[in-house]
Parts: structure tokens; C-alpha cells; sequence
């Protein structure tokens, strides 16, 4: 597995390296103490899967504190645009958005630490992914942004939203309470 930070502090993209023979292929994608030596919380409470026709739009989704939650996401089948948006006060990334473009000749996990607003972009129909929260599901502090609020260029102006997505609040008026502290070491 190869790890490599991105511009926005925090959230890394590791690269999973394929092992493949006539039976198909097998992926690692997790390794608990190469994690932790990356500052990654390797602590997990739920893990969580979904599956999404073509068009679908899913997010922008975090939990507000005090239980936020760090989230690990990798795509299973199908082909997705996944997009993190950089929700921490006094980060030098505060308001940046980052894209991924996951597939299956791409076999990448996305480690997006507390504070990042999550969502994707379902590609083609039967679009798996997988996530995991260091977190369980609060439905007190579940939230989100407006997924066309954050300057995100989805490939579609009219994707199909649960009635929760289409009512979320726009970035611009969201007061964070997520506050970006640098890591120090690693």
C-alpha cells in the first residue's frame, strides 16, 4: 500500500496494490499499524455499505462534534467521482474541495479525517462503496452542505438526491465548529 497526502492536511489517498491470478484479484485495504504510523485513527465502530444506480448524487455528509468522526471509503464495483470539502476553521484548505475519481483500474482507499464534509457521485449503475467511522451513526449530529454548494463541478446539474441532500444547508451559511489543529509528527 502506498499513502500519499494531499493538499488538504489530513486526508490521504492510499493507493491499494492488486494482487491478481486466474482466480481474479485480491485488494488490502486496510493495515491498522501502517495507518496509525501515518496518524490515521485505525479505531473503528461501524462500517457501512452502499450501492447506487447511475445519476446518483450522495452528500455532503460529516458528523458535528462532539461526535465527528475520521472516515475510510473505497469504491467495490462500478465507477464514482468522490469529493471532500475542507469544513476546519483556520485551516490553511478552509472551503477547498479535493476530487478523486475512483474505478476499478484505480483500487484507491480515501482516509478523510474529522472536519471534511464527504459525498460522491455515482458513475455508472450499481456503484459499491464501502466506508468505515471511527464514529457510530448519531442522528443528532448528522449534517451536511448543499452538495452544489461548495464549487464542486459535478458532472450533473440535476442529480437524484435523497429529500435530505436536496435540503441541506449551502456552504456560505454554514457556521463550522470544526477547528483545524496542525499534526505536529507523524
Amino acid at each position: 500500500m502506498k499513502i500519499k497526502e494531499t493538499i488538504i492536511p489530513g486526508c490521504l489517498e492510499i493507493t491499494a496494490e492488486p494482487f491478481s491470478d486466474e482466480r481474479g484479484i485480491f485488494i488490502k485495504t486496510f493495515h491498522r499499524d501502517l495507518f496509525a504510523a501515518h496518524g490515521m485513527q485505525t479505531d473503528f465502530e461501524e462500517e457501512f455499505h452502499s450501492v447506487s444506480r447511475r445519476g446518483v448524487l450522495r452528500g455532503l455528509h460529516f458528523q458535528l462534534p462532539p461526535k465527528e468522526h475520521a472516515k475510510m471509503v473505497w469504491l467495490m464495483e462500478g465507477e464514482a467521482l468522490d469529493a471532500v470539502v475542507d469544513l476546519r476553521v483556520g485551516s490553511p484548505t478552509y472551503g477547498r474541495h479535493l476530487l478523486f475519481q475512483l474505478t476499478p483500474k484505480n483500487p484507491t482507499v480515501l482516509y478523510i479525517p474529522p472536519g471534511l464534509a464527504h459525498g460522491f457521485y455515482a458513475r455508472t449503475d450499481n456503484t459499491a462503496m464501502m466506508y468505515k467511522v471511527t464514529r457510530g451513526y448519531s442522528p443528532e449530529h448528522d449534517s451536511g452542505i448543499l452538495w452544489n454548494s461548495a464549487g464542486i463541478p459535478w458532472p450533473d446539474v440535476a442529480p437524484l438526491l435523497s429529500p435530505r441532500d436536496r435540503n441541506l444547508i449551502a456552504f456560505s451559511s454554514f457556521a463550522s465548529p470544526f477547528q483545524y489543529e496542525e499534526r505536529t509528527s507523524r
